[in-house]
């Protein structure tokens, strides 16, 4: 089918673009906000089937690159307004990470393949396509945001094998399902080893949720979160926020919680707002973690700051965000890129970074907190569990994007965060949606939409123990390496022991008999 006139005649290689673009971007639906789950299992298949057509090696590598960026720029669109055509460059640089998982299915499953490409198929084409999510997790490459796993989310079985391989091993299993379809719908003498690969995939999930316990239950801490709603003056923004917490007044809270930028000004030069803010710690007998986006004295750029408030004032160790949002809080290599200001809405000075993770003490439990698109990171919120953290508190503000993906996006990260660690996640917004998960990373009450304005208290059910992803770590990526080497070995090998025939097999040459 794919063989045919579709790709012959002018303007081929056109069609054939555009259909990768469009094949690439279809696994975008699975993630919110359309959240249609189901449809990551098989949104890889039309373009697996597409890179295995190709003519050769190089015209499957362009493909899979082209198939790469029409996912990120799917999955990212929503940045389309604040990057403008620099999202199109990011996205096309990005997708050249999915060339070597482009030529690799083509070498496998290009052609007729015999049942031993296939067999290899099924684990390392899943493999190179973690190594393209792996690459572009790098802070300075934009992060993990839409991880192909991160779209199962809401999904029971998934989040509990989460919290074996994290979200790693999600995106690897899923990539392996796509591929056996691939190789059930297009391959006739596969037919019997894709079932196989689909059974055992199956059979793989239903062992860890039937033998790998779940996060066991604990005390309830009652958090409050506090969503001003979009106000765009930081003052307003302020007021908004203390009118909201004081209507908390006469219920018992262990903590309260206000969003990311939720204070707009430095602290140190405020002294009746940082008054206000001990005054209702003391009227809720209860701590505040507030966040503060300011400029101190004689620094250059905003620091984005965790400050728990008590009623004697600041209290604990503050956390400064570590991991900004690139080109959104700073420029990657300004001194080369920094033309991207004229485009949208770069930051226009670097902003200033923590060094270290914290854990704050809030008397009935241990916080870590995270701030904005940290939450989209696995290995921070691992850390935090490691260091004693009982609850993960995400700060975060969406404001820019109020209208798009962004915001249910940016929520349903707080769900597999707590699945893999076993931590209960508070994940508190400025504008919505702020939503709370238990360590299972089930729902805890109603969301806070993006169109509410409102005070909110959650019981948060605490859990004992280490998830096996805390204990074990990033054990998938590493896997993944091991089978792209092995692959790699052994393809070096045959390679050589095809060599090895042909030269026993040639005629030998009589020595040239030099002239003296």
């Amino acid at each position: 089918m794919w063989r045919g006139r579709r790709w012959r005649g002018p303007g081929a290689r056109w069609r054939r673009g555009a259909a990768a673009l469009a094949a690439g971007a279809v696994p975008a639906l699975a993630f919110p906000a359309p959240s249609l789950w189901w449809l990551a299992y098989v949104a890889l298949v039309p373009l697996i089937v597409l890179v295995r057509s190709a003519p050769d090696g190089r015209r499957a590598a362009v493909d899979g690159w082209l198939g790469g960026a029409g996912f990120m720029l799917a999955v990212h669109h929503w940045l389309l307004p604040s990057l403008h055509v620099f999202l199109v460059v990011l996205a096309a640089l990005l997708g050249l990470l999915w060339v070597p998982w482009g030529w690799l299915v083509w070498r496998l499953l290009g052609g007729s393949p015999g049942p031993g490409a296939v067999a290899a198929a099924l684990p390392l084409v899943p493999s190179a396509w973690l190594m393209a999510e792996l690459v572009r997790s790098w802070q300075y490459l934009g992060g993990p945001w839409g991880l192909l796993g991160a779209s199962q989310w809401q999904v029971a079985p998934a989040l509990r094998l989460a919290s074996v391989g994290g979200v790693w091993l999600l995106s690897f299993l899923l990539v392996a399902v796509n591929t056996a379809l691939a190789a059930l719908l297009t391959l006739a003498r596969a037919r019997t080893l894709a079932v196989g690969a689909l059974a055992l995939v199956v059979a793989a999930g239903a062992a860890v949720w039937l033998w790998v316990p779940a996060a066991p239950r604990g005390a309830t801490l009652r958090v409050a979160v506090v969503q001003p709603g979009l106000i765009d003056r930081p003052a307003d923004r302020f007021d908004r926020a203390v009118a909201l917490t004081r209507e908390l007044a006469g219920q018992r809270l262990d903590l309260v919680v206000w969003g990311e930028s939720s204070i707009g000004f430095d602290l140190a030069h405020h002294p009746r707002q940082g008054r206000q803010l001990v005054a209702l710690s003391r009227l809720l007998h209860t701590d505040l973690l507030v966040n503060v986006d300011a400029q101190g004295d004689g620094e250059r750029g905003i620091a984005k700051t965790a400050v728990l408030v008590g009623p004697d004032g600041p209290t604990g160790p503050e956390y400064a965000k570590m991991r900004l949002v690139p080109f959104g809080e700073y420029i990657p290599l300004r001194s080369a890129l920094g033309w991207a200001t004229a485009f949208g809405k770069a930051a226009g000075v670097d902003g200033r970074r923590g060094h270290h993770q914290v854990v704050m003490d809030v008397g009935a439990a241990r916080v870590g907190p995270l701030i904005c698109f940290e939450s989209a990171f696995p290995d921070m919120s691992r850390h935090l569990a490691r260091m004693g953290a009982q609850v993960l508190v995400a700060q975060s503000s969406t404001s820019s994007f109020q209208d798009s993906w962004a915001p249910a996006q940016h929520a349903s990260l707080a769900a597999l965060r707590a699945a893999e660690t076993w931590r209960p996640t508070v994940h508190a917004t400025l504008t919505g949606i702020s939503a709370v998960f238990d360590a299972r990373g089930r729902p805890v009450g109603p969301r806070l939409g993006t169109r509410e304005s409102a005070a909110r208290v959650y019981p948060v059910p605490l859990s004992a123990g280490s998830s096996p992803y805390v204990r074990l770590g990033d054990w998938v990526p590493p896997a993944a390496v091991a089978l792209l080497l092995a692959g790699a070995a052994y393809e070096g090998v045959a390679a050589v022991r095809r060599r090895r025939p042909r030269e026993a097999g040639a005629p030998r040459r009589r020595p040239a008999v030099r002239s003296r």
